[in-house]
């Protein structure tokens, strides 16, 4: 007897039971007519959506046979919620998705769309069963081959099985058969000669439909995935993911709901794309990445599809990208959207109340709600086709809610029976999604039970040919092939970008530049503070990348809360300079899909402790983009932070947060803090090329205390105040990431000190100071927090052989901690000392004074290593 708990066994066995005993049709059906009498669905792609669902459940037990002697490294499947065939079916192979993790029948799906294929067409590739080499086929055991057989997946018989007859010998491709017509019937091709082994149907049988070889490259993909393999097509081994640039899948690594703000900002951009596009101008934005990235190239009428799971509607990021959804929606600005909430009823353990996500998708203003059972393939097929022109034509958000089940648990780890009774597993096996299609396609007359179970074990074979084939592909095996696309860096691309935006603003567009600025352009206007100084860099910023964009909370009509963008939106236009509503992880998933999409977006964070409630869009979704699609996608991204402390008269720890620690912990985030102002607007111009050129994600923290400082030794000495460099001195003022600026007080041979930010003021007050005691010092300034500037830092250090760290931050998890570690690591060996912000959160009023770096402190941290 049949057991209640869905192992992989067990649940081949089942349908296979249920396949046997379905009745044989009295008549056949034309699979060019609806599969029914009241869907569009036709038999021909009915029969097509079988294939992928039966390839996408053949994948899932393949997986947990790999995980079962050691060679597989993921097992959380797709059984169960194969009904997303259906939405891929009702979708275009140009409508960019993000994918929930339980995706392979739409990736299957997607996969054959691309492939363009029509039923006049047989390739190549595809030959009849009969033609094959005898050693592809092992001689009368062919009926059985897609069979799940539990003793066959044994760890200890896999090296004897590897050189048995049970599995076809390794070849130097997938077996690729002409594909059936999404739309129509196959080409009726039959086998030359029947082998004995071979299953056979009658005219117009499901298994006279060649496989679509498009299946098969995508079961390739995920079963690269799950190997590690270094030939996956996208994560190259580094991760298992739906995910290729050419079906515009765009992969998505977590998708507990991180990454629905990012689809939100890729409807944003889509839409503005398309509104450039129709009003015949393009504004220079372009649809592909520069720098050797590869873009899908979405057409005006694209929209954008984000599945997830149930359990992650109660996300905050969900919560978050539904209400900017509808937020944007409401104020007219148009959003083509479909989420698609995949609803099995638990997320692993945890059960969703009965009527929980339906009401709280039901519930979200500005989102049409559209609901199916993924079961049920007509309907799931009719409903998404419904809720996909829905969204086309009307280019807003909305939300298709899919019932599904979970077969085999939530992964090959989860003993399913310590929270579910044997009742509830078995009230899902019945609703096994692949059953019902197959139900679906006997009742309707366009095969019968004994041809699809043949159809699904010809599938099992190829898939479990193809698991040998990957099994001997190699894996990353060094350092530096594993964190190669993660944050590529191309320094004379860089600079030869600025130096070319230089030549066009002194060139051909100095004539807008001079409008842009009415007439005064900043070099002209004297001596400018920091805040002033990045204004300017953002309009010169905006001028030579159109696809530019500045966003944030306050940053349009206010100009900011410091007025740093102050005037951008009189010059540039809404479009380019706008408002958000208030939060930051929709902020930043915007730019997410802004820049996925090929422009520009420089976002502001308003204050920095702002930021740490939607740090998981930088780290998660940013900085992961190019290192799990080996640059086939980038997030090109530029975000400005307001923070550090030093704020007099105001503050508290939300305005005067000293944090740092979660942004140097992103792997590949580059994280520029300008002190001055003549260094502020090289950088920013710097960042811009970077993410321009190379797909960077920057953080370009700037300190608030500085940002209307015009004084640094006595009042109205004008010493912090800066002259913004004319675009011909833009190329000999270059400041690449990663390297320092040093300033020289008195000898400059006696102590070092390493700083940044509101430490560089400081510290040169401070070296003034020793100046007069008969020290000589070197003040040097960090500027880039990451990478750090190791080489200059080192060579400093040697020089005067005393180094005193002066850290604004925390003296725990703070940036003094990297520079130590950078000296110990290079064999300094001279004297070093720390002055670091205290282990506390920064508190109001002059209490702050106790806790942060002062003067003071850096001048008697500077006399303690001399006197050593």
């Amino acid at each position: 007897m049949l057991s209640d708990v869905t192992t992989p066994q067990d649940l081949d066995d089942r349908f296979r039971e249920t396949l046997a005993a379905l009745a044989t049709p009295s008549q056949r059906r034309d699979p060019a007519r609806p599969v029914t009498d009241d869907t569009t669905l036709t038999g021909a792609r009915a029969l097509d959506l079988f294939d992928a669902q039966a390839t996408s459940r053949q994948l899932d037990l393949a997986g947990r046979w790999l995980r079962s002697f050691g060679e597989g490294y993921y097992t959380i499947g797709s059984a169960g919620h194969e009904g997303n065939a259906a939405v891929a079916a009702a979708l275009r192979a140009t409508d960019p998705a993000l994918l929930h993790y339980r995706s392979g029948a739409f990736y299957c799906v997607r996969a054959a769309q691309a492939a363009g294929w029509t039923p006049t067409e047989r390739p190549e590739a595809a030959r009849p069963e009969a033609e094959r080499d005898e050693a592809d086929q092992p001689s009368g055991e062919r009926s059985d081959a897609g069979r799940f057989d539990a003793e066959r997946f044994d760890a200890q018989r896999f090296d004897a099985e590897r050189g048995g007859t049970d599995l076809p010998a390794a070849a130097d491709g997938p077996v690729e058969a002409a594909p059936a017509d999404a739309d129509g019937p196959g080409d009726g091709s039959a086998p030359d000669a029947a082998d004995p082994g071979e299953p056979t149907g009658g005219a117009g049988s499901a298994v006279d439909r060649p496989l679509h070889p498009g299946y098969a490259e995508a079961a390739r993909d995920v079963l690269r995935g799950m190997v590690a393999s270094s030939s996956e097509p996208l994560a190259g081994g580094r991760h298992k993911v739906f995910g290729r640039a050419d079906l515009a899948v765009v992969p998505t690594t977590s998708t507990i709901a991180s990454h629905l703000p990012r689809a939100v900002g890729m409807g944003l951009a889509v839409e503005r794309l398309r509104r450039l596009e129709t009003s015949g101008r393009r504004d220079g934005v372009p649809t592909s990445g520069g720098g050797g990235a590869t873009h899908t190239s979405w057409p005006p009428d694209a929209i954008v599809v984000c599945s997830f799971g149930d359990a992650s509607v109660n996300h905050a990021s969900a919560t978050a990208a539904f209400n900017t959804a509808g937020w944007y929606d409401h104020t007219g600005l148009r959003i083509p959207v479909l989420f698609v909430c995949e609803d099995n009823g638990l997320g692993i353990s945890v059960r969703s109340p009965k009527g929980w996500v339906e009401t709280t998708l039901r519930s979200k203003p500005g989102v049409r709600y559209f609901s199916a059972d993924g079961g049920d393939l007509p309907r799931a097929y009719e409903a998404a086709a419904e809720a996909a022109a829905w969204v086309r034509r009307h280019r807003r958000p909305a939300v298709l809610h899919l019932s599904t089940v979970r077969l085999m648990g939530h992964a090959g780890a989860d003993a399913e029976t310590a929270y579910r009774s044997p009742g509830e597993i078995a009230a899902d096996l019945a609703r096994d999604p692949l059953t019902a299609t197959a139900r679906l396609l006997v009742g309707a007359g366009l095969a019968t039970g004994e041809e699809l179970l043949a159809r699904y074990d010809e599938i099992g074979w190829q898939v479990r040919r193809i698991a040998e084939e990957v099994l001997d592909e190699p894996k990353l095996t060094a350092p530096a092939d594993v964190v190669a696309p993660l944050a590529p860096r191309r320094p004379a691309r860089v600079s030869r970008a600025v130096a070319d935006a230089a030549a066009r603003a002194g060139g051909p567009g100095a004539g807008a530049r001079a409008e842009a600025f009415g007439g005064r352009p900043p070099e002209l206007t004297g001596p400018l503070t920091l805040a002033q100084s990045i204004n300017a860099a953002l309009a010169d910023g905006m001028l030579d990348h159109p696809q530019m964009a500045v966003f944030g909370e306050d940053v349009g009509a206010k100009g900011g809360v410091y007025g740093v963008t102050k005037g951008l939106r009189d010059r540039f236009g809404v479009a380019r300079v706008f408002d958000t509503l208030l939060d930051e992880t929709s902020v930043l998933g915007l730019g997410l899909g802004a820049g996925l999409a090929g422009m520009l977006p420089v976002p502001e964070i308003q204050y920095l402790a702002y930021l740490h409630n939607a740090e998981d869009q930088l780290r998660g979704e940013a900085a992961t983009m190019q290192f799990f699609s080996q640059g086939a996608f980038r997030n090109p991204m530029v975000v400005r932070v307001a923070g550090l402390a030093y704020q007099e008269g105001f503050g508290g720890h939300f305005h005067n947060d000293n944090s740092v620690a979660v942004l140097r912990d992103v792997p590949g985030l580059v994280i520029a803090v300008p002190a001055r102002p003549d260094d502020a607007a090289p950088m920013l111009r710097t960042c811009l090329a970077s993410a321009a050129v190379d797909g960077s994600v920057c953080v370009f923290l700037e300190p608030i205390a500085l940002y209307h400082t015009r004084d640094l030794y006595a009042d109205g000495d004008g010493e912090w105040l800066s002259h913004y460099a004319e675009p011909g001195a833009w190329t000999g003022g270059h400041v690449p990431i990663g390297r320092a600026r040093v300033y020289g007080v008195g000898s400059a041979e006696d102590v070092t000190i390493i700083t940044f930010g509101n430490g560089v003021p400081m510290s040169l007050r401070a070296a003034a100071t020793l100046a007069d005691e008969g020290v000589g010092t070197r003040v040097v300034d960090l500027r880039w927090l990451s990478p750090l500037p190791v080489a200059d830092v080192i060579r400093e250090a040697a020089a005067t052989g005393r180094v005193l760290v002066v850290d604004e931050t925390r003296r725990s998890g703070g940036v003094g901690e990297g520079v130590i570690a950078a000296l110990v690591d290079a064999g300094y060996v001279g004297a070093a000392r720390r002055v670091a912000g205290v282990d506390s959160f920064v508190p109001l009023g002059p209490a702050a004074r106790q806790v942060l770096v002062s003067e003071e402190a850096i001048t008697q941290g500077a006399r303690t290593l001399l006197a050593r």
